[in-house]
């Protein structure tokens, strides 16, 4: 099979991080694989986006997690780029019209990790101690666990945070363990946090592709690479993360696991204190995947009473 456009190579839109570089890598890689071409006929575009350069704010604050997206969903639109590689975690649950996740690559490990300065486990830090987190999902969970430490935000990529913890700015942090796994970091790991006490974000460690709808040819070469299981994973989190109109303002949670033609989630809400929080478990057939992840949302939120989801604003 060639490149949608056989007179060029097909151009593969990304942000600039070390970290997305590898995931842009990833996906030429497996694409060539896929298609028995060379990976000279896939173009890496780095984009640089909003969330990239503004450094000194919670994205809650300038506009959630489109940050990552926009100007890269921009230049898709535009033609620019005729895929975009994105952390699905990363993702508005509502993509710009004409466009769309064409795959999701096979998940890595979905667990959050802590990296410790002193100490090796969260448990372990001192009353009082720092620890940093650009994440309300991660803050709140640490809130809930460990209401006397000290939760700052802390942005940066991932080498600078852990260079932050090394340097003991603050006496710990959370990352994500895929990322560190895909850039070789994860040597640093001093604890991998359980997804059954510590759950992760909808998404985590799974990347995805985007195209434009109308692009038939970008969308049969995607659907070579899209692993089946992830697919389906991604639609339930996704589902319920976007019935709660989730984004980088709400503090919630999710992880489904696909076995056997089944599909197991587990839901979370809190409130950004950690105070208060709602979980929820649903499972069923993996074909209904979305609408597994749709009804867990609606239970939650009945659970949790409408006053719950006010206090997010």
């Amino acid at each position: 099979m060639q490149t949608p456009a056989a007179a060029r190579p097909l151009k593969i839109g990304t942000r600039g991080s070390a970290l997305a570089l590898y995931q842009a890598n990833e996906t030429r890689r497996r694409l060539s694989l896929a298609h028995g071409l060379p990976e000279t006929a896939f173009d890496i575009v780095v984009i640089s986006t909003s969330g990239d350069r503004i450094q000194d704010r919670p994205l809650s604050e300038v506009g959630g997690k489109g940050l990552f997206t926009k100007e890269i969903e921009e230049a898709l639109i535009s033609g620019a780029i005729d895929i975009a590689v994105h952390s699905s975690k990363d993702m508005p649950t509502r993509l710009p019209d004409g466009l769309m996740l064409a795959a999701f690559l096979e998940r890595e490990d979905p667990r959050d990790a802590f990296i410790g300065h002193q100490v090796a486990r969260l448990a372990d830090l001192q009353h009082g101690a720092t620890i940093g987190s650009s994440s309300l999902r991660r803050q709140a969970q640490i809130r809930r666990i460990r209401p006397d430490l000290n939760v700052v935000m802390f942005r940066g990529n991932v080498p600078t945070r852990l260079k932050k913890v090394a340097d003991g700015v603050v006496d710990g942090t959370l990352l994500a363990l895929a990322g560190l796994k895909r850039l070789a970091l994860d040597a640093a790991v001093t604890e991998i946090l359980p997804v059954e006490t510590f759950l992760p974000a909808p998404g985590q460690g799974a990347i995805c592709i985007e195209c434009r709808k109308d692009d038939a040819g970008a969308r049969a070469m995607l659907a070579m690479i899209a692993h089946t299981e992830t697919t389906t994973a991604l639609l339930c989190e996704r589902a319920f993360l976007g019935a709660l109109d989730g984004d980088c303002r709400t503090p919630l949670a999710g992880h489904a696991n696909v076995a056997n033609g089944r599909i197991d989630f587990t839901g979370l809400v809190l409130t950004p204190d950690g105070r208060q929080s709602h979980a929820i478990s649903d499972a069923g057939p993996a074909a209904v995947a979305g609408a597994i992840g749709t009804r867990a949302a609606m239970r939650i939120r009945d659970m949790a009473g409408g006053d719950f989801f006010k206090s997010w604003g």
